[in-house]
């Protein structure tokens, strides 16, 4: 029975396009810049190339082996770029140099795999006569060489393309004897606590909850700046044990944490343990079962909690950023395991964040912020006025970092329904319990300096090179009231505002990004 070869077009080095069937008859061939048999018979065709008898369509494996096949031979024979190895995938190419003639149809007429030097010869004088060849100065044999459509990477990659799979990633076999979930430990995959092993069918299940394709690039994540595709946060997303309904707010929020102007990777390497703190808005929080209420900022709450620890392990797994290696953290950060919450909107009187940072109120966003700890309690039963309240919160405030750490990075304050309530009475804004934390932890510079009982703040040498009005000049805690981020959340019951402490702000460290949710 005839064998048909597929038809392609290929570019060559100069850009132009190469395709088969020509019309004529054609050898097609298959060669890498790294395999010794490959170089032995780039002559050959060379010279085959010359005699002008047949035309030749050779695809090369790689661009850069292409570049070094030519400058390395001298050739004149063009190389056609197949680096997507689909070509050569089609061609169910296993062995390379790999030759064959096809007449004007594309049907097959003759092959050579490998080099014998008896069956080249054959081959040249039955279909390439007039091709000069010193036979005698070459060896007898030599094997041939795996194609790169064999490394079992990518062969499965090329195979899921081929059947339009939207799984690409490499499959790991795993021994009938092993314990899945203890070779999933071992591997690293996971953040010390168990995962859920992330098998073909569940990825295929997480990725129905979007409508994005699955070998979409969201971002690169630093360190490696690996590219995360939405089928890799897919499968992290399945190790943290996330319903399909919680991907999209997962991938946003993979985009905003890599965005440079959050700056991960900064966030994940210095030594003050900083961590993402996810907050989300809009209509998604209630449509996948996210808390806003008892018990919030805690455990029990599978939206909450597999959220953000699938963005940790898609910042590890997918970007490297492993304790250890880039994450240097001193005492580490509970924060780490996951930390994301939904703002109860509708228990608010202010604003939600998502439509301070304009966006709709009816679009659901994400927004993160770089932390380095918290939630630290503001218990605050006894305030009976707004100012007061506020001002008592803004004292908590003052110890963020040190309590002699003016201009010191941001803070996000999570005022809990009865606390809103006492400062809703007043009439107060977010703004004005903003300026009210400014008012009440403004001190002169020279009480910030460090004393022979305590360190921290400004060194006396410096205080004393300032003027007397800049040492006497009252410095808030925060470099503006910008630098206060407010939501409310919480249970109906207790007197509470939870303080997250900021990582270094600004242009030199994080600065707060939000997305919104694309389903």
């Amino acid at each position: 029975m005839a064998t048909m070869l597929p038809a392609f077009s290929l570019a060559d080095m100069a850009g132009g396009d190469r395709t088969f069937p020509t019309g004529a008859p054609a050898l097609v061939c298959f060669v890498k810049e790294d395999c010794p048999t490959c170089n032995l018979v780039m002559p050959l065709l060379q010279a085959a190339h010359d005699a002008g008898e047949v035309p030749l369509l050779t695809a090369g494996q790689t661009v850069e082996g292409n570049r070094t096949l030519t400058e390395r031979h001298g050739l004149t024979v063009p190389l056609l770029d197949d680096s997507t190895l689909k070509v050569s995938f089609a061609y169910d190419v296993e062995t390379v140099p790999l030759v064959l003639l096809a007449d004007g149809d594309g049907e097959e007429v003759d092959r050579l795999v490998g080099f014998d030097r008896a069956e080249w010869q054959e081959f040249f004088g039955n279909h390439l006569p007039g091709t000069q060849v010193d036979w005698e100065s070459l060896p007898k044999w030599r094997p041939g060489c795996g194609s790169l459509t064999q490394d079992p990477v990518i062969a499965e990659r090329l195979r899921a393309e081929s059947e339009n799979s939207p799984l690409r990633a490499r499959k790991i076999e795993i021994a009938p004897a092993d314990d899945v979930h203890e070779f999933l430990f071992d591997q690293g995959f996971t953040d010390g606590l168990p995962v859920v092993p992330p098998t073909p069918e569940r990825v295929l299940r997480m990725l129905s909850g979007t409508k994005r394709d699955s070998q979409e690039v969201v971002a690169e994540i630093p360190p490696n700046y690996a590219p995360a595709t939405v089928e890799k946060i897919a499968i992290n997303a399945v190790l943290a044990g996330c319903k399909p309904e919680y991907l999209p707010v997962v991938i946003a929020t993979v985009e905003a944490v890599c965005n440079k102007t959050f700056n991960i990777h900064g966030v994940n390497a210095t030594t003050m343990g900083a961590s993402p703190v996810v907050i989300v808005n809009g209509p998604i929080r209630e449509r996948i079962g996210m808390n806003m209420g008892l018990g919030v900022l805690g455990q029990g709450t599978r939206a909450n909690g597999a959220i953000g620890r699938a963005v940790r392990l898609a910042v590890r797994n997918i970007g490297g950023a492993k304790p250890g290696g880039t994450e240097r953290s001193t005492l580490g950060n509970p924060m780490k395991f996951t930390m994301c919450f939904a703002e109860w909107e509708e228990r608010s009187p202010w604003e939600p964040l998502h439509v301070e940072r304009g966006f709709d109120a009816e679009d659901s966003v994400v927004t993160v912020f770089a932390m380095t700890s918290g939630p630290a309690l503001c218990v605050d039963q006894s305030s009976r006025t707004a100012k007061q309240l506020a001002g008592s919160i803004g004292l908590s405030v003052e110890a963020a970092h040190h309590v002699r750490a003016h201009n010191a990075g941001d803070a996000l304050l999570v005022i809990s329904p009865e606390h809103v309530d006492t400062l809703r009475r007043d009439g107060f804004t977010k703004d004005d319990v903003r300026e009210q934390i400014q008012k009440v932890t403004a001190r002169p510079l020279a009480e910030l300096a460090s004393t022979d009982e305590a360190g921290g703040g400004i060194s006396p040498e410096r205080l004393a090179a300032m003027p007397e009005d800049r040492r006497n000049r009252p410095t808030p805690k925060f470099a503006s009231k910008d630098n206060i981020h407010i939501v409310v959340a919480g249970a109906g019951a207790g007197k509470f505002t939870g303080v997250y402490h900021g990582w270094a702000g600004g242009a030199i460290g994080s600065m707060p990004v939000s997305r919104k949710i694309d389903h």
